[in-house]
């Protein structure tokens, strides 16, 4: 809104806390903005008193360090000079080629420029790129997708070689390469440049889990795989690099980090879920190979079950999740065919339990911090389900999560009845078989 009003010809000064001061130069200059007058005062704004945040506005900017009103001022009477213009440049290219020299140089030469995850790298050689290119029938200069680290900066475009490069520098073999391309075909970037810490989770069906070895029994979830590991890690590459990078301070601003950045890969055990195979509830079909793509990460749950008092362990695991981050909840096998034990012979049918019945006090639901940032405008505005939310008393318990916004996946080696719960919201699944 602040930009348009500059581009309207009407002087704007645009208000930021000072942890963004890298991002917002870097966004303006996308929006081709490079010149807007900005201030800064200091983070954070939520908790703060109306007393501490008018201490914000007759203090000083701590960017700038000048008075912050002075900025504010200035901002909006002083002409454009040299100064309005300097340090807002972003610059990210990369050369095709490098100059050949000796793998040490070059791995330092990699960690230097952030192009990694700051892990050994397999040195991306022009032979090894064409053997893996070899993975796919699809052109190396055929256009994959777009990948932006937030929705306010501009998606850069990217093609099968330069997945490829990535999926060579991850570790990974030339029949994985449609696992990634798919992954990055989704459009959503597993680098998210979000304060909350956000990473991405990707589950893999159909026939090319047994086809490239997947670990979907023991372990499944961790480093023991070679297929599981390498994708998830050449996802996370792919999205630094595709994207204009993951730099902290610049285009990564996540408060804590996530260890699930370094890429979190898995098959589901379909053979030994006793329901259908997570895409064919998704529209495709079974013997269809297919990748989903989940956002979030920022938050893990764990227990075993379901025993006698399941019901009572689940409402307090869903109780805990962020009300404005819809979870998935991976089981092992032992754990799925116990919920059919007790009458979910569908994973739908177990959905539609923990929506119903997975609740919050509607006073806790609304005092989430993102909740309000996000959820209570829609509510405001009439969007349903939250405008019923909004008019329920406060001790009222309200539905946390809608049956379409909650995702299971069964996966595990059966040695002990297990779930694990992620933040995870469902943003696509996407057809390997389509870039084979």
């Amino acid at each position: 809104m602040l930009f348009r009003s500059e581009r309207a010809g009407v002087p704007t000064v645009a208000v930021h806390t000072d942890v963004f001061a890298r991002l917002v130069k870097a966004t303006a200059l996308a929006q081709g903005m490079p010149t807007a007058r900005q201030a800064y005062v200091p983070q954070p704004l939520v908790g703060r008193t109306a007393v501490q945040l008018r201490g914000y506005v007759e203090g000083t900017d701590p960017v700038s360090k000048r008075p912050f009103m002075q900025e504010v001022i200035e901002g909006l009477t002083r002409p454009l000079d040299d100064r309005d213009v300097k340090g807002v440049s972003f610059e990210r290219s990369t050369p095709r080629l490098l100059e050949p020299d000796t793998e040490e140089n070059l791995q330092k030469l990699f960690v230097q420029n952030q192009w990694g995850d700051f892990l050994p790298v397999v040195m991306p050689t022009e032979e090894r790129v064409a053997a893996m290119l070899k993975g796919s029938s699809h052109k190396p200069d055929e256009v994959v997708g777009r990948l932006a680290p937030t929705s306010f900066r501009e998606a850069w475009e990217f093609t099968v070689e330069k997945v490829a490069v990535n999926a060579v520098m991850a570790g990974c073999r030339p029949e994985y390469l449609p696992v990634v391309l798919a992954l990055c075909a989704s459009g959503q970037t597993a680098r998210s440049s979000s304060t909350t810490s956000f990473a991405v989770l990707s589950l893999i069906n159909g026939p090319i889990r047994n086809e490239i070895g997947m670990n979907d029994s023991i372990g499944a979830l961790g480093p023991f795989n070679h297929a599981n590991a390498t994708i998830g890690r050449a996802y996370n590459l792919a999205s630094i690099n595709l994207q204009g990078g993951s730099v902290p301070g610049d285009t990564y601003m996540g408060s804590l980090g996530n260890w699930y950045n370094l890429g979190a890969c898995f098959p589901e055990a379909e053979e030994r879920s006793p329901w259908q195979p997570f895409h064919v509830g998704k529209g495709f079909k079974k013997d269809e190979s297919v990748a989903s793509v989940f956002f979030g990460g920022r938050y893990t749950i764990a227990g075993f079950g379901p025993r006698e008092t399941w019901q009572e362990e689940f409402k307090r695991a869903f109780s805990a999740c962020e009300q404005h981050l819809a979870p998935l909840l991976v089981m092992d096998p032992i754990t799925a065919r116990g919920f059919v034990d007790k009458g979910f012979d569908s994973r739908e049918k177990l959905v539609d339990w923990f929506s119903a019945n997975c609740t919050l006090r509607a006073r806790e639901y609304w005092d989430n911090q993102w909740v309000q940032t996000l959820i209570h405008p829609l509510a405001v505005a009439g969007v349903e389900p939250h405008a019923s939310k909004l008019k329920a008393p406060p001790d009222q318990p309200v539905r946390l999560f809608e049956p379409d916004e909650i995702s299971i996946a069964v996966t595990g080696g059966e040695t002990q009845g297990a779930w694990r719960m992620f933040g995870g919201r469902h943003v696509k699944s996407v057809s390997i078989d389509r870039w084979r």
